[in-house]
């Protein structure tokens, strides 16, 4: 897959500048712009990262294991057009696992909480993750990758589904009720994931979905709405300074005391 970076770059840069309109078209809460060089910064040193230590990523093992016969779908010998949506589905429950590890485990806690110290919401919070939680993610979707025998097509579409749902799913956009209710049986959906960004603990330890919202009702960790509703307060208590939200502070917060 030689444009594979580009067909994702062109996707993701297409999906954040229509979410960014759409923030101004529709507005949830009005986001200070202070925030984004951190968020955006992030982000890019996360991708570097993944392009400097493992440039082919989940993709690229999609493709190492199908080279040699790897996994399990080609063991059990499913057909391409039933082992694409058992990839996308089991890929989808893994990340769920893993973000509801990160809440649960101190030391990932520690990474994961660069995300979560955000004081708005706004579609850059879906980039605001420290390199190294995305590291880890990517090894572990390889991991689960090179297990599965996960075509490659599957990746790059799972990939990108993730990418463009969570920028979403953070996005300060007030969608109409209907299609809120409409939209949250089949994706998280921006009103969905404002619950988890609560600064209360009980409402941060739930709707840890990013794309599916499946996963959350299944397993006991779904919550329509905080019990504050419009007026839930979003971030972490100490970390909301302007001051936290610098790039070199978002970077070493992992290794700081909650002030």
């Amino acid at each position: 897959m030689p444009h594979e970076p580009f067909v994702r770059l062109g996707i993701f840069l297409g999906v954040l500048a229509a979410l960014l309109l759409a923030e101004r078209r529709w507005p949830w809460r009005r986001a200070s712009r202070a925030r984004w060089p951190g968020n955006l910064g992030l982000g890019l040193l996360g991708a570097l990262a993944v392009r400097a230590t493992v440039p082919a990523a989940a993709v690229g093992a999609a493709l190492w294991a199908e080279a040699r016969g790897l996994g399990l779908l080609p063991w059990l010998g499913v057909p391409g057009w039933v082992a694409v949506p058992v990839t996308l589905l089991a890929l989808d429950l893994l990340i769920y696992a893993q973000h509801r590890v990160t809440h649960a485990v101190p030391a990932l806690w520690r990474l994961h909480r660069v995300h979560h110290a955000d004081p708005a919401l706004d579609a850059t919070t879906g980039l605001r993750f420290h390199p190294l939680e995305i590291l880890l993610s990517m090894a572990l979707k390889m991991a689960a990758v090179v297990a599965l025998g996960a075509p490659p097509v599957a990746v790059l579409a799972f990939e990108v589904l993730l990418n463009a749902t969570t920028m979403f799913n953070h996005a300060a956009i007030r969608l109409p009720p209907r299609l809120e209710r409409l939209l949250r049986l089949v994706v998280v959906t921006p009103e969905m994931h404002r619950t988890h960004h609560s600064e209360q603990p009980a409402e941060t330890d739930s709707c840890f979905g990013f794309c599916l919202p499946w996963w959350d009702r299944l397993f006991g960790s779904y919550r329509a709405a905080p019990a504050a509703g419009e007026a839930v307060v979003i971030g972490l208590p100490g970390w909301r300074a302007p001051a936290h939200q610098r790039l070199d502070r978002l970077l070493l917060q992992p290794v700081r005391q909650a002030p």
